[in-house]
């Protein structure tokens, strides 16, 4: 698998010259090209973000007998006219740069996938058709003629299964025999054909020119900066056209495509319905239908959050770490160690005192947080891999739409529940500026992440009565809030769409390798926020600014009916919410939280505010103004409901 480094790129690092062998993967979501990109650049990957966005894109390298080609995997797209921040990349880097186009499709959803590459054939580029996913789409009893498909279109195309490496032989003898050519030009019909050709004459024949007349003719802002024109000629192509509206012609020109690919695969594809079609259709109808998928969707929180994150990675796995192997040898060692060899306290307290780097930041991240985080990140690559979460955004796209967003939003909401920080950065796959900013709001608000509900779990694990209620309380929080602003916010509901990949058996080898490269990234991200975390309450402990104000909020502790030493884990919640949580989990050891307060305290601090790497991601993503309106928002909210919560179970007597 590559290994991926975070960096940034600056538009004069990423020039390339023309003469460079480059090549582009492009293709919807769910199709392979991840996979494809992985077995193409084996260990030689880089991961950075596009000049002037927050889009990420990989890049490698491709060593073959014909030299070494740099491969990039562009953002997954559905057409080269964009909706997301995502699809304007990926159309910029094919526009930007020379090199040869890979258009990669599910082969058993070619009709309605060889519309883009016959859109992507406008660039006048060197392509290849990769059909991958050739083993499904036998199993859907698909018949695909590869030898007519390739004549039709008049360029190699190349049937694999990424996942096995079949097919990637045969595609790398095509790149070093040099045969990708440009696809046959095809020709629109009626005005449509009429009209671009005033625009391409005008723009002397250039090898993007048919594609950027269809951009000036649909009314999109991009075609003045990558080939303006004069307003006459624009006027003359328009008139040929009766004058319609861009969005007419840009449904006049989806319509063409579709024509174009059914002509194409009249006699090189036949679409059959093998015996596993038949019965992922009837397990898709279960999924989809409300009144089986919530049941179901229960279901796979009980087993996968609860008994496997909740219960194995947060009590079981914890337990053995933190009480066997830490507090009982390593913090000891370590404490005798430093006792043994370092004669000033001070910084013996920075490394294995009460809050030290080895005793607390280590210990809390590898013996109480990475067991969660690892355990929640393999459930969710075995979802993720099975082809559910797709399903999921199209069963609660109804519900969506309440609160302001539509079913896209699955993905950030359930990237949540991992990292907060990391689903932030991925809400800009959402059309609108309107759904960004709500989605952003819940997830700092009412999305824990895989640590804090693992240790969550682990509070309340012997309380159900509490588990329930907690549950219930922040779901509503989240429905509230959600509603209220959907109706606050101004804007549109954006339309919604999404490629439904095939039900599968997860990929052991595809779950170990999605949970392995996570599970890389928090070791790089988070574990040295824990030492930070640690080194900052040991700067504060010894100037005497913690103890000042943790001493400050303890009367407000006092009014959610907390003890005052819970001032020190949602202080500690401000570094990391999981870090807070940790510190109840403590409290709670110490006996010194009874039910309610367990409950009162694991709503506040799940609505408290997001942590210093999600807050600073909320900034980079919203901008400063936007971030601190949700963040004193959120405060407010969290304070008031876990006060009311307390005064309503105080009045009624409950005893959890």
């Amino acid at each position: 698998m590559p290994t991926a480094t975070s960096q940034h790129e600056s538009p004069a690092s990423t020039a390339r010259q023309t003469t460079a062998k480059r090549l582009f993967l492009v293709g919807n979501p769910n199709v392979g090209k991840s996979v494809l990109f992985n077995a193409l650049t084996s260990s030689y990957a880089v991961v950075s973000n596009y000049p002037g966005t927050t889009v990420e894109v990989s890049r490698g390298k491709l060593s073959l007998d014909g030299g070494e080609w740099e491969v990039i995997d562009t953002p997954g797209m559905y057409s080269l006219r964009p909706i997301t921040e995502e699809e304007r990349v990926a159309r910029d880097l094919l526009l930007r740069d020379e090199g040869v186009v890979v258009s990669v499709v599910d082969a058993k959803n070619l009709p309605r996938l060889l519309p883009m590459t016959i859109e992507l054939s406008l660039l006048g580029r060197p392509m290849i058709l990769v059909c991958n996913l050739m083993d499904e789409a036998e199993t859907a009893g698909v018949s695909l003629d590869v030898k007519a498909l390739s004549a039709k279109l008049g360029i190699p195309v190349v049937a694999t299964v990424a996942t096995k490496g079949a097919g990637l032989d045969e595609l790398k003898n095509l790149l070093v025999a040099q045969a990708a050519v440009p696809a046959r030009r095809i020709d629109f019909s009626g005005s449509l054909r009429n009209a671009s050709l005033v625009i391409e004459e005008a723009l002397d024949g250039a090898s993007t020119s048919r594609f950027v007349a269809l951009l000036h003719l649909e009314g999109d802002s991009a075609a003045a900066q990558v080939a303006p024109i004069d307003p006459a000629t624009l006027a003359r192509a328009q008139a040929l056209l009766g004058d319609a509206r861009p969005s007419a012609v840009c449904a006049e020109v989806a319509r063409q495509f579709r024509e174009m690919a059914s002509a194409v695969l009249r006699s090189a594809f036949v679409q059959g319905m093998g015996r596993a079609s038949r019965w992922r259709e009837k397990l898709d109808a279960v999924l989809l239908n409300p009144w089986t998928g919530f049941p179901i969707l229960a279901l796979v929180l009980y087993l996968g959050l609860y008994q496997f994150v909740g219960v194995f990675g947060g009590q079981v796995v914890v337990g053995w770490l933190e009480n066997d192997l830490f507090l009982s040898h390593i913090n000891p060692w370590l404490s005798a160690l430093f006792a043994d060899y370092v004669p000033w306290a001070t910084i013996r307290d920075l490394f294995v005192g009460d809050d030290g780097i080895l005793t607390m930041g280590i210990r809390y991240a590898v013996a109480i947080i990475l067991p969660v985080v690892g355990s929640f990140f393999m459930a969710f690559s075995v979802l993720e891999d099975s082809g559910y979460l797709p399903r999921l955004a199209l069963m609660l796209n109804r519900l969506f739409r309440v609160i302001g967003l539509n079913g896209r939003a699955v993905i950030p909401l359930i990237l949540g529940f991992g990292c907060d920080t990391t689903a932030t950065m991925v809400t800009r796959v959402l059309e609108t500026k309107r759904e960004r900013i709500i989605a952003t709001f819940l997830l700092a608000l009412a999305i824990p992440c895989s640590a804090q509900i693992g240790l969550i779990l682990g509070l309340l694990g012997g309380h159900p009565l509490a588990m329930a209620l907690w549950v219930m309380t922040v779901a509503a929080i989240f429905l509230v809030s959600g509603t209220m602003m959907a109706k606050l916010m101004p804007g549109k509901q954006a339309r919604f769409f999404m490629e439904l990949p095939p039900l599968r058996w997860p990929s052991i080898k595809n779950v170990a390798s999605k949970t392995a490269s996570r599970m890389g990234w928090y070791f790089l991200e988070v574990v040295p926020l824990f030492v930070l975390a640690s080194v900052l309450v040991w700067i504060g402990n010894i100037t005497g600014l913690f103890p000042k104000v943790i001493a400050a909020t303890v009367p407000v502790m006092k009014a959610l009916g907390l003890p005052g030493e819970a001032s020190k884990a949602f202080l500690f919640g401000f570094f990391r919410r999981d870090y807070g949580a940790a510190g109840l989990y403590e409290l709670q050891k110490a006996g010194k939280l009874d039910g309610v307060q367990l409950l009162v305290s694991a709503v506040t601090l799940t609505l408290f505010l997001p942590c210093i790497a999600q807050f600073m991601m909320m900034k980079r993503e919203r901008g400063w103004k936007v971030t601190l309106i949700m963040s004193a928002a959120i405060l407010a909210l969290a304070l008031s409901i876990g006060w009311a919560l307390n005064q309503l179970l105080d009045l009624s007597g409950a005893s959890l």
